[in-house]
């Protein structure tokens, strides 16, 4: 490729889905946005985008392509940032949205020893169980269990090894039927979790050693929007919740919940950090990304359920 321009020009006409657009933003011509986007086509041998007389949008080629050169363009910025910023003491503020469960108990704990660290480092802090609208809302970051549905978004992990597992408490399990297999669940009340107005009633389970997968349609008669409601239900006993690992990683160490079917993994649930823009991705931001990166990964660590038994 002839330079980091053309990277750059392919991200700005992603971004605003127009060749006019992208150079009234890149002050060039749309002519020399134009044949920057046919030169990288040519190279790459692959149509980028679908044109058509009123519309232009990324073609499957494009949108494999896309994160890949959001996320070059974010290492070769922050080894800009590296080589230039002066140890500046970091400032400023931070409205940032995550989930009510996961942000109560494991991101807010971070996020104020973050903040007694950075004493000049203010954070609006939003928590709610529904995506909130990153373009609409006055949310500058957000913080996501699961892979990112939106490609146009710049997505950078924080956990990774993260996984929903079963979970009950103590007086739960004493009184009712064991679970070994996923199938079990058919003879329990499961709470539910709500997103997005969809029911998550059809919990997805891989078997740790034999990769054999299997998908179980639950029932209960409680069911909630709110993550951190169905954790509280699971507490006081009242059914079977399919949980985020990182949530309930401190309950079951403490014996609060016991984890059901140990050679079963719920579906994938890693946590990501999630921003419309390269321009939002500050330094305050990168620095708030690597210390929750790090942290997560100790808390995980001393929090593992490698010898915990169900």
């Amino acid at each position: 490729m002839k330079s980091l321009h053309d990277i750059k020009v392919f991200l700005e006409t992603a971004k605003l889905g127009s060749l006019s657009a992208a150079a009234r933003s890149l002050d060039q011509t749309p002519a020399a946005i134009s044949r920057t986007i046919q030169r990288l086509e040519t190279e790459l041998q692959v149509p980028l985008f679908i044109r058509s007389t009123r519309k232009l949008r990324l073609s499957p080629q494009g949108e494999l392509f896309l994160p890949r050169c959001q996320q070059a363009m974010l290492i070769f910025e922050q080894g800009v940032d590296e080589l230039t910023e002066k140890n500046q003491e970091l400032a400023g503020n931070i409205n940032l949205s995550m989930p009510s469960d996961t942000g109560r108990g494991v991101i807010m704990p971070l996020v104020d020893e973050f903040i007694n660290r950075h004493p000049k480092v203010s954070i609006h802090v939003h928590l709610s169980d529904s995506y909130a609208d990153l373009y609409e809302q006055n949310v500058d970051v957000a913080l996501r269990i699961g892979e990112p549905e939106e490609s146009n978004m710049i997505a950078i992990p924080l956990y990774k090894d993260n996984y929903r597992i079963l979970c009950a408490s103590p007086e739960y399990i004493k009184s009712h039927p064991e679970i070994l297999y996923p199938e079990d669940l058919t003879e329990h009340n499961c709470l539910c979790f709500a997103l997005n107005q969809k029911l998550h009633n059809r919990w997805h389970f891989i078997h740790s050693k034999s990769g054999q997968q299997q998908v179980v349609r639950v029932n209960g008669n409680r069911k909630s929007s709110d993550g951190s409601l169905v954790r509280q239900w699971a507490l006081k006993g009242n059914g079977v919740a399919y949980k985020s690992r990182l949530d309930v990683l401190e309950d079951i160490q403490q014996g609060r919940l016991v984890s059901l079917a140990n050679e079963w993994r719920g579906e994938h649930a890693p946590l990501y950090m999630i921003f419309t823009d390269r321009s939002q991705y500050s330094n305050l931001v990168k620095a708030l990304k690597l210390f929750l990166q790090e942290r997560l990964a100790q808390t995980a660590m001393d929090l593992s359920l490698e010898n915990t038994s169900g």
